[in-house]
């Protein structure tokens, strides 16, 4: 999906929202636990009461790797349905040395279609090539994070050195932010940036004022949509504000669906005040 088509997704649908399809088999209701394809038919309920709420789908690989050969044949089925207007996330926090990442590209973009894969830039340029010579795909790199284990290293201040001045103490995440921006382009790189770091959403657009922000931290993990929202959003939205938890767990009875339908509408309200 190109930059342009999820723009326009956004204002058509009045809403940037992206629910996370961080799918466990121990939470999902009861009389759906002991169903064959349990994982699939939760997936394909929340989709079908979701999309016309949202955006976008991230599917966080780590739930579905745990189930070995079930869980990823659910991962891709429910790829497969994710209908072809939704941006497709991958977050599988990838990165290694160029040929590994070529393979881990291909797995995502090719043999499983994903739009987007969430990459990890600490290995440097190489690590993260791969997954932007795909056409119409994007990486989305790790930024500021919205983990308590953001502090020790992503908002270490990095002391001047090796030549290089700072007008003021500098946070290594504004570094990998200045350095990564120019390895790709506003229509195949965006950045991750926890909601949880609501201060710094103002100095991170200083930084990157044009590239797309996957936001995940609203709802179960307390980020203030208001707050991201009009710190972080631009001419274009340029956002995507993920909530996982408090949309496919907002009830843990058969109505589940329909509770989630009801949440991903609150969200969608509020977006499309917020939207320029």
């Amino acid at each position: 999906m190109t930059r342009n088509q999820l723009i326009e997704q956004i204002f058509s649908k009045k809403t940037y929202l992206c629910v996370g399809l961080d799918t466990d088999i121990t939470k999902i209701p009861a009389h759906l636990q002991t169903h064959p394809d349990a994982i699939f038919e939760f997936n394909k309920a929340i989709i079908d009461a979701t999309k016309d709420s949202c955006v976008s789908y991230k599917i966080n690989t780590a739930f579905y790797e745990a189930m070995g050969l079930k869980g990823w044949d659910a991962m891709q089925r429910t790829a497969e349905y994710i209908p072809a207007t939704h941006f497709k996330i991958a977050d599988a926090k990838r990165g290694d040395i160029g040929n590994t990442s070529s393979q881990y590209a291909k797995a995502f973009f090719e043999t499983m279609n994903f739009d987007a894969v969430t990459v990890a830039p600490y290995m440097g340029e190489d690590s993260v090539r791969p997954f932007l010579e795909y056409e119409g795909k994007w990486a989305i790199v790790l930024g500021l994070t919205s983990n308590k284990g953001a502090n020790d290293f992503e908002l270490k201040q990095l002391v001047s050195g090796n030549g290089e001045e700072y007008l003021r103490p500098q946070y290594l995440y504004e570094r990998v932010l200045n350095t990564v921006a120019k390895w790709g382009t506003t229509d195949n790189l965006m950045f991750v940036v926890g909601a949880t770091q609501p201060e710094e959403f103002v100095n991170i657009r200083s930084i990157v004022p044009d590239h797309f922000l996957l936001v995940p931290g609203v709802g179960a993990q307390g980020g203030s949509l208001k707050d991201i929202s009009e710190k972080a959003a631009n001419k274009d939205c340029s956002l995507l504000v993920n909530a996982s938890r408090a949309v496919i767990y907002a009830s843990e009875g058969e109505n589940f669906a329909e509770e989630a339908n009801a949440i991903a509408k609150e969200y969608q309200y509020e977006m499309n005040g917020y939207l320029k």
